[in-house]
């Protein structure tokens, strides 16, 4: 019988035992769950290029909800992720302007709609760590930002086009045909975009790696 009785207060030592070690583990979550934390800014659309966006009212609303995201806790994240979603899906929906109307670009947007959708899932999962939903908040962000990258990438191409719509390698086979002014002018000009390009293509890589890896599979097709 005494075997029994202390069998018996043994469980329930254990058992105590584990429920304070859970409860001292929750109550340290808690304070990370409600801390803010200051992530990755959004990239914008760059002011020059906003006129050609002035209509497109579901990118701005998107841009400018997430920028609530820049600095969140992980509770206010989640609280306001599923908001999020359903503007992504109406900017993925939307009409775009017909310059952005191209595989590539879709493909940005397919990607920042998968982010959004696995943030939005962690909403439903009860034992999601802070470390967790941080980390989708950059997911998140970065998938955004190429899609600004992208619109002022199409944008900078369309205005080097409009401005200077002349063939370069025509020019360098027969140099003679420009005085030495409109050819310094080119040069420059070719020099700037090229440092423009070089300066885009290294934002783009470092957002590339924010971004989950199979959501980099699509990208890479392009």
């Amino acid at each position: 019988m005494k075997q029994i009785i202390y069998l018996l207060l043994s469980v329930i030592l254990f058992s105590c035992g584990n429920n304070k070690k859970e409860t001292v583990s929750t109550l340290q979550e808690t304070p990370k769950l409600s801390t803010p934390v200051k992530h990755i800014s959004v990239e914008g659309v760059k002011a020059i290029y906003e006129p050609e966006i002035e209509n497109w009212q579901e990118l701005k609303t998107v841009n400018s909800f997430l920028k609530k995201f820049e600095k969140v806790s992980p509770n206010e994240a989640l609280s306001n992720a599923l908001e999020l979603r359903d503007l992504v899906i109406s900017l993925k929906d939307s009409v775009k302007p017909e310059i952005f109307d191209t595989p590539p670009f879709e493909t940005r947007i397919n990607v920042l709609h998968n982010e959004v959708l696995r943030l939005a899932d962690l909403t439903f999962i009860p034992a999601i760590t802070s470390e967790e939903v941080n980390l989708q908040v950059d997911k998140t962000i970065a998938a955004f930002s190429t899609v600004n990258s992208k619109i002022n990438s199409i944008l900078a191409k369309k205005r080097f086009e409009e401005e200077i719509n002349i063939d370069f390698d025509f020019i360098g086979i027969d140099s003679t045909q420009m005085d030495s002014i409109s050819k310094k002018s080119i040069n420059l000009k070719k020099l700037e975009q090229d440092s423009i390009s070089k300066e885009r293509n290294a934002v783009q890589r470092k957002e590339f790696n924010e971004i989950s890896p199979e959501n980099q599979v699509f990208l890479k097709k392009e």
